[in-house]
């Protein structure tokens, strides 16, 4: 509406868990509320029942009397009783058929037939308020004159004494349940709000570029610490991801540049000096050569991002792995024998893996195939197969020139090669390709020294074949 400011709440009266607190306080009210009715009937109706019981009790003594000797033998017994009682806390009023007052201690009062609730018409001294009774009414027939009227009464000071205690009991109690969930709530609202803003602030962060930034924790193990766990374990994998994008993208474009530089050089070299239908070839055929390098480079690229994906898991199926590692071995076999080198296999039988076929296969043939090539000539090559203690280990072994321990992590990343020159072809996604495959199923890559060599250890789940 215009020319009316609506003034927004603070942020922490906002909040989901302070509305969830003003419910539950406004559920607590009304249970207290029903609780007080009860407790509040249950005793008002308890000590009106023991109240009845006294007046009327005195009402059938006194009948009784009316029936031994009428109205006389009514007025000298309640004589009696106010005698003994002159303050109460019982009262007494006989009156005649005019209304007139003949005995007790209370003054003329209209008649009322039954038990009520009244007050005691005269001033009580030291309070401002008339004294609250209890009584109970009739009419007496004798031999003399009938409509003769009796009231007994009982003094109920206590009984509404008790209902304001209660009544003020429950007021303060209300009062104060209601302060401590109003200010429970707030605590509560705010320190929620505390480890919402923490994890708003990291992503703030995060999104101005600072991916080093994570989900501080409170250290109490609570949902926000498994929430906040949860968030860093993603950050970190974002983060590593991130650095791993720029890597790829640094080494694509050095290890690219180089082949397609070579390759506008072939043809602009072509295209200058070629005289010949036949040197034109030469030169084309060389450029598809290293278009084909370029292709294969980033062919091995998407296939390693579709492996990180895991979009290639819904093919998994058990697989014969003892039957694939000898298949791998005979493959290679002939490449071993052209360069005089010794292929051996010790593979149990049995061996069964859960997984993708055709990249499980990629992945032993890029281990062999790197193995053959960066060992001599003469050199010994060994693949086993084995499980024990519910792991199935894969350990190929070589006798070649080996990795440096330094080097061990390095060679796993895209586009890492050994040889800084580059001089020898290959792109370095071979064992990127090995190690993007390997997470894909779960396996474990160990490198350690073969003195003299390489030692490669496989290590997955194992599903044996009986």
């Amino acid at each position: 509406m215009p020319g009316i400011a609506f003034v927004p709440l603070p942020r922490l009266f906002r909040t989901s868990s302070f509305r969830l607190t003003l419910l539950y306080a406004a559920l607590f009210s009304a249970s207290v509320l029903l609780l007080f009715g009860v407790i509040y009937w249950s005793t008002s109706s308890y000590m009106t029942g023991q109240l009845d019981a006294a007046i009327n009790s005195d009402f059938a003594e006194l009948q009784d009397g009316f029936r031994r000797g009428g109205t006389n033998e009514v007025a000298t017994l309640i004589a009696d009783r106010v005698k003994e009682m002159p303050s109460g806390p019982m009262f007494y009023l006989l009156e005649d058929p005019a209304g007139a007052a003949v005995a007790g201690n209370l003054p003329a009062l209209p008649n009322r037939i039954g038990t009520f609730d009244t007050v005691d018409p005269r001033p009580v001294p030291h309070r401002d308020d008339q004294r609250p009774l209890r009584a109970r009414g009739g009419l007496l027939k004798g031999d003399l004159k009938g409509g003769d009227y009796l009231l007994v009464a009982i003094g109920a000071s206590q009984r509404d004494e008790m209902g304001e205690l209660i009544l003020r009991a429950f007021g303060w109690g209300s009062l104060v349940s209601l302060l401590l969930a109003f200010g429970g709530g707030l605590m509560l609202s705010g320190g929620l709000l505390r480890r919402v803003e923490a994890i708003s602030r990291t992503a703030r962060e995060i999104m101005e570029g600072n991916l080093s930034r994570r989900v501080p924790t409170g250290g109490t193990d609570d949902e926000f610490d498994h929430l906040a766990a949860s968030l860093n374990a993603m950050l970190e994998r974002t983060e590593s991801s991130m650095h791993a994008m720029r890597q790829i993208s640094n080494d694509v474009a050095h290890d690219l540049r180089t082949p397609l530089a070579r390759l506008r050089q072939r043809l602009e070299t072509a295209q200058r000096r070629a005289t010949t239908v036949a040197e034109l070839r030469a030169a084309l055929a060389a450029s598809i050569g290293d278009t084909d390098a370029i292709l294969g480079t980033f062919g091995a690229l998407l296939r390693i991002a579709q492996i990180e994906s895991r979009a290639v898991k819904v093919g998994f199926a058990d697989s014969d792995l003892s039957e694939l590692l000898h298949t791998v071995v005979e493959v290679y076999q002939p490449m071993a024998d052209e360069k005089d080198q010794s292929l051996s296999a010790a593979i149990a039988p049995g061996l069964t893996i859960f997984g993708d076929r055709e990249l499980l296969a990629q992945m032993l043939a890029n281990l062999l195939e790197n193995a053959l090539r960066h060992s001599p000539q003469g050199a010994i090559v060994r693949l086993a197969g084995s499980a024990s203690d519910g792991d199935i280990a894969v350990t190929l072994s070589d006798t070649g020139p080996g990795i440096p321990v330094v080097e061990y992590e390095n060679v796993l990343r895209r586009f890492y090669r050994l040889e800084a020159s580059r001089t020898t072809p290959g792109n370095g996604l071979g064992l990127s390709l090995v190690s993007a495959i390997a997470g894909l199923h779960g396996i474990s890559i160990v490198f350690a020294n073969n003195n003299p060599g390489l030692q490669v250890t496989l290590s997955f789940p194992c599903r044996i074949v009986r």
